[in-house]
């Protein structure tokens, strides 16, 4: 799943250890998740949507 996390981070400049401060998780699966390497649980790609303001489709895309 292609995702637009590290875009997202980016404009806010956040490194990938604020973004995993903000989410409760580790920077390891931060990262995990912005190279494609794992897709987030439902209800983590939920907190990771209401963290940025969006809604999950908006970051989440279909390969």
């Amino acid at each position: 799943m292609k995702n637009r996390l590290k875009v997202l981070r980016a404009e806010r400049d956040w490194s990938q250890g604020d973004l995993a401060d903000r989410l409760g998780v580790s920077r390891q699966s931060v990262n995990a998740i912005e190279t494609g390497k794992y897709d987030p649980s439902l209800p983590l790609a939920f907190k990771i949507a209401s963290v940025f303001g969006l809604r999950i489709e908006e970051i989440f895309l279909e390969d």
